[in-house]
């Protein structure tokens, strides 16, 4: 009996070093296969543009800071490209980033034709992005608009009353690190808070109705937050045309006067993780296996680098969040 005991408890010692060492491998092979993609992906950030061709820049998922992007639409502006076209497939992200790419598309359409075209989505920080163009094109069933601003932060308090715990702090005055997620949120944080959302609201407003040609009538029609289809957008004023890449193209050579005939082809701002269909799969079979299946599922959904990202946006934004499908 003794024995038998022996044998099944080397069994399960066993069993549990395999499993080991196949997370192991498993892990280990992710990231050589990463590596690998990484190296043998052409031009990292910024590839080459050949002249007599138009640049194709995608701006997809979520938009926050980012130095390394900017230098790339820098290096843009000074290519032998003929022209832009900036396809764009984004619930927007934190106001700051979203200003920092208009500002770069703004810079960029001072040296290149450039137009820009939605893709599925170019809601809150993805609109301010498109807006850096003189002419937007949709697709009749593409959303647009969501021009708004939040401030979003968990609070904590109750569920460390539940657990027993409290969080002591010193500080210089009442509003610093305010709101931190421990205390209730006292009126003069949330009057301040609200003081921020509105100023930046009100700037979005104004970029709105200046880039977009709009009187304060038909400004009040689209800031309410909400999205509007391709369809409704362009007799709202939010968008120029309906069409995809080809419109694009023929608009470009009819009223900017490129050469027709030119191919387009990608310039990459930003290649990552999540952009890399087959490492996404292995990333979420692996944290499936490992238990993690509601990280998994997220990465399934929107990739490995959006994951990451939407759960490190911080600060204020101008995002459009709809609610999660379970």
């Amino acid at each position: 009996m003794s024995l038998d005991s022996d044998i099944i408890v080397d069994r399960r010692r066993i069993r549990r070093k395999l499993t080991f060492w196949r997370v192991m491998a498993a892990l280990i092979a992710i990231a050589a296969i990463a590596g690998f993609a990484l190296i043998a992906t052409p031009g990292a950030r910024g590839s080459f543009v050949s002249a007599g061709s138009i640049a194709r820049v995608e701006i997809d998922g979520l938009i926050r800071s980012d130095s390394e992007r900017t230098h790339a639409l820098e290096r843009l502006e000074n290519s032998q490209a003929a022209a832009v076209i900036v396809h764009i497939n984004s619930p927007g992200g934190t106001t700051a980033g979203s200003e920092q790419l208009y500002d770069s598309l703004t810079r960029l359409k001072a040296k290149k034709p450039l137009v820009v075209v939605v893709e599925g989505l170019a809601a809150s920080g993805g609109y301010i992005t498109a807006i850096a163009s003189d002419h937007i094109i949709a697709q009749q069933s593409s959303l647009v608009g969501s021009i708004g601003v939040l401030f979003q932060f968990p609070n904590f308090s109750e569920l460390l009353k539940t657990v027993g715990v409290k969080v002591e702090e010193v500080k210089s005055t009442p509003l610093k690190a305010a709101p931190n997620g421990f205390e209730p949120t006292s009126p003069e944080a949330r009057a301040a808070l609200d003081a921020l959302v509105k100023d930046s609201y009100a700037w979005f407003k104004d970029l709105v109705k200046q880039r977009r040609g709009m009187d304060d009538t038909q400004l009040e029609k689209v800031v309410d937050g909400r999205v509007f289809t391709g369809r409704q957008a362009i007799d709202l004023k939010l968008i120029d045309q309906l069409g995809d890449e080809k419109t694009a193209v023929a608009w470009l050579e009819e009223q900017k006067g490129v050469k027709k005939g030119l191919s387009v082809r990608d310039y990459k701002l930003e290649p990552r993780f999540g952009d890399l269909t087959f490492l996404k799969t292995a990333a979420s079979v692996t944290l499936e296996a490992l238990g993690f299946s509601a990280i998994a599922h997220q990465i399934e959904q929107i990739g490995l680098a959006q994951a990451v990202d939407r759960a490190g946006l911080d600060g204020m934004l101008a995002l459009w969040q709809p609610a999660a499908s379970n």
